[in-house]
Parts: structure tokens; sequence; C-alpha cells
């Protein structure tokens, strides 16, 4: 449910969409439509909704990239959602590990005249494709009108800024929180290779969140501030998206665990040196510290190099 997308819709469609799901064993993933303190003039605040659905009907409810949908208010969210499951609902959350986050320029929640109730300005914008930094109200709309489907960074966070850094570590911190990357397609410099071939040619540009996610919760929550153990970080990255997505997609239930039976999708790495490289200028980077990776028993990297002609991956069906 991309409610965040369209915000002003009926809240009655989002509890007739979780009673079939809840009716079908299956959960909901849920963009949340925007906090009150972002547009009051929602139908209903995104947190109180999901909340509120969840306990209605009983389904799982997903709450997608909690630190991009709630910023500065992700305190109360996650308030929220701790005393829904109290209470017996079940709510899952996830979060990537960044201050920034990527969306077409087009999205409803960045016209300019709700951008400043989320306390963003257009030069918190950057477009993907040119490093364009957005100057001012009407550039934004002039982009918006022009190039809707346009993908921007969205700096919503400082990372800089100890506060802030705050609210982004108590989204990846909270209980059973998820580590997900939520990639992004890629913006090419130039004309995109046909058929796309790997490693990714020069002139791929993206979100870091795509090539870094991993690495960098690891890095951050482990190795620099030790607020998780190792294994507590790598079950972040693994074992709980396995388990978030495995009531739908039964094929999950043998990944993101090393046991007999499982998937062989395994990852190698130094604890020690493992670190993200994909920056905001340049976001395809591979991670450094990774020693080997193997993907259905066959490996992609081997002794930090990646093997260009291997390609064993397949799809995962529901």
């Amino acid at each position: 449910m991309l409610a965040g997308y369209a915000p002003h819709l009926d809240p009655a469609e989002f509890v007739a969409v979780a009673e079939l799901a809840a009716e079908a064993g299956r959960p909901v993933f849920t963009h949340a439509r925007p906090l009150v303190e972002a547009d009051p003039d929602v139908p209903v605040d995104g947190a109180e909704e999901i909340v509120r659905v969840a306990g209605q009907t009983g389904v799982h409810l997903h709450y997608c990239h909690v630190n991009s949908t709630s910023g500065r208010q992700v305190d109360r969210v996650l308030g929220l959602v701790e005393r829904c499951r109290l209470e017996g609902a079940e709510v899952t959350t996830e979060a990537y590990p960044y201050g920034a986050g990527s969306t077409a320029i087009g999205a409803a929640f960045l016209a300019p005249e709700v951008l400043a109730r989320q306390g963003i300005r257009p030069d918190s914008l950057v477009l993907v494709g040119t490093g364009e930094r957005i100057a001012d109200a009407a550039r934004l709309a002039e982009v918006r009108a022009s190039d809707p489907g346009a993908l921007a960074l969205l700096h919503f966070l400082d990372e800089d800024d100890p506060a802030d850094l705050a609210h982004l570590e108590s989204a990846l911190l909270f209980d059973g929180a998820a580590v997900a990357s939520d990639a992004m397609p890629l913006t090419w410099t130039g004309p995109q290779p046909d058929p796309l071939t790997w490693p990714l040619p020069p002139g791929a540009l993206g979100h870091p969140r795509g090539a870094g996610t991993f690495a960098r919760a690891i890095r951050r929550l482990y190795r620099e501030t030790g607020k998780l153990t190792l294994a507590d970080a790598v079950a972040r990255c693994s074992l709980l998206p396995a388990q978030v997505l495995d009531e739908a997609v039964p094929a999950l239930r043998r990944k993101g665990r090393l046991r007999a039976g499982s998937d062989a999708d395994v990852v190698v790495f130094d604890p020690e040196r493992i670190t993200d490289q994909a920056s905001y200028v340049d976001g395809t980077r591979p991670s450094a510290g990774v020693v080997h990776v193997l993907v259905n028993g066959s490996p992609v990297v081997r002794d930090g190099e990646i093997v260009p002609d291997a390609l064993p991956g397949k799809p995962v069906r529901g």
C-alpha cells in the first residue's frame, strides 16, 4: 500500500485491503501516508492509521522505511508501534542507515507547499542524474512539471547533527527492526547499456543504500558504536528481513539462516574491515571487507573480487 504517494485516499480503502490480506493470511507492506505534522490535511495520521488498522483487522502490517517516513517524529511513531504491539497487534518495521531517501521528484510529499511542514527546504533535494541541488520553490515546481519521474535524493536528516543521528539510530535499533536497502532504479549519465552488463559499466548513479546499506549498518551499529552485538547486527540484515517476508513468500524460510536445508546464500566478511564505500555522489561503489559471497552455492565474490561471469541468482516467487 503506497499510501504516502496517494495521501488523501479514503481510509476505508486501506481497511478493505487489510481485511482481505487478513482473510488470506498475508501481511500488508505499507509506505505510510504523511504524519499530521507534515500534512495536517491528511484524513488520518500515517502512523495512527497503521496501528489502528493492525488492531482492527488483525493483519500483520509491515511499516516500510520508518526512518524516512517519520523523520524527526520517529520517537512518537515508534511509541505508537510499541503500544499497539503490547495490545497484541503485529506491526514490524524496517529502516535504512542514511539520513537521505530517494524517490521521484513528482511525489506528492515533495510538493513545495508541503516541504516546509516536514522541516525540509527545496535545497534538501538533489537530482540524481545531474547533481543539481534544487535552489528554491520555483525551481522545484519547474522540475516537477517538466520531469516528474526524475529521481532525487531527499536529505531529511543531517547525519552530522547528533540529534538527527539519534533519530536515525532510534529507527535502526527499535526492537525487531530489520535493516532494509530500499534500492531504486539506476540513473545513467549517458545512454543505458542494452543489455545491462555486469559489473556495472561507468555512468551508473543511484542512492548509496542500493550498494552500501548492510556494510554501513554493521560498521555503525556494531564496530563503531557497539550498540548491537555482531550477531544482532547480522540478524537485522539477514534473518529479520527473511522472517518479515516469509508469511507471504515461503521460499524466504530457506534464507537468512546458516543451517542444513537453507539456500547456500553466504556472505563471508571481516567484521573489523567491513565498510560501505558508496556515497551520495558515487552511489554504486561496492563495500569493502567482504571476502566471499556465494549465491545458490556459486561464488559471485571470491577473495574480495567480483566474479564477473557468475550469474547464479534466480527470482524468488511468492
